[in-house]
């Protein structure tokens, strides 16, 4: 019971960011699964069941409080949906073995790319509620964000939130709550490749509810909050929360043991903090650069003719 409870606790606070920032419900989720001892394919598929409510849940609210451009959604979805199914065939057919370090390594990767994105470049501010995108960046960019959210146990959100964010074409509510809802599409796509190659066996529906349940009673939270937390400062504690929890994993890979790999921990640690602590002190100066669309003006709705790029 104690274990349920703490991962409900993991799901709500997963939740809590990726529905304000677009990103991390699943590389946190993941992560924590593995740290636990679930294999690899086993904790992504957990989380994306998990996620079929949970993004259900995020997508109704961020509908209601206007954060939706369903063009968006179903251009970018629909793509996110066959690389995902894609992405759980591969990684149900690799051993524990195999499959434990190469996620480990995309969950690192991703991120110290989530960390160095949102301290050193965060996404720049747009007020255009519809996005001008086409089919030319949507479509390779879901089949792209699907695939390795699969094999990675997360990673829709860093891959297509920070791609679309980075544009700087499109209102960040717009871009978060687009991204949020077209997940439900990757998550069940992805749950239904995982069922195919592994089956039922093994997968522990207590823990999927746990994530859900803590999922669910943030996703509401999460949606009002996604204009008024300061994004750059939260997506530099999640990157280096993600990046110094998958250090273990890694560091066993390639045969790191006793004081070096606490050295290794060390250094992460206190580079992680330095960067949030940096960043915390930028925000301080500039607190404007960070404000979400919300507060500004509604000066548009459309802004501009898609570009079809």
């Amino acid at each position: 019971m104690k274990k349920l409870i703490l991962l409900a606790l993991v799901g709500l606070a997963a939740q809590l960011v990726d529905g304000a920032l677009g990103m991390g419900y699943g590389v946190t989720s993941t992560t924590m699964l593995v740290l636990v001892g679930l294999s690899p394919a086993l904790a992504s598929a957990s989380v994306h069941l998990a996620e079929i409510g949970t993004t259900l849940a995020s997508g109704a609210s961020h509908w209601k409080l206007g954060n939706t451009d369903w063009r968006l959604v179903l251009r970018l979805g629909v793509p996110g949906a066959i690389g995902a199914f894609a992405g759980a065939t591969v990684l149900s057919r690799l051993s524990t073995e195999a499959a434990e370090p190469i996620m480990a390594a995309i969950l690192g990767v991703l991120g110290i790319y989530i960390l160095i994105r949102f301290a050193f470049r965060p996404p720049r501010v747009a007020t255009i509620r519809t996005s001008p995108h086409g089919h030319k960046l949507l479509v390779p960019l879901g089949l792209v964000g699907g695939f390795v959210d699969a094999t990675g146990g997360g990673g829709w959100g860093p891959v297509s939130t920070t791609t679309l964010l980075g544009a700087g074409r499109t209102a960040p509510r717009t871009v978060v709550g687009s991204v949020d809802t077209s997940e439900f599409l990757v998550s069940v796509a992805a749950s239904l490749g995982f069922l195919f190659g592994l089956g039922t066996a093994g997968i522990d529906f207590g823990i999927v509810g746990a994530l859900l349940v803590g999922g669910l009673i943030a996703a509401p939270i999460a949606a009002w909050l996604v204009s008024r937390l300061p994004a750059r400062v939260l997506g530099v504690a999640v990157g280096g929360l993600i990046l110094l929890t998958n250090s273990r994993t890694l560091f066993k890979a390639v045969g790191v043991e006793g004081a070096p790999r606490t050295v290794g921990y060390v250094v992460i640690a206190v580079a992680a903090a330095a960067i949030v602590a940096w960043t915390v002190v930028q925000y301080r100066r500039r607190p404007t650069e960070d404000v979400p669309d919300a507060v500004e003006p509604e000066l548009a709705t459309t802004g501009a003719e898609p570009d079809r790029n």
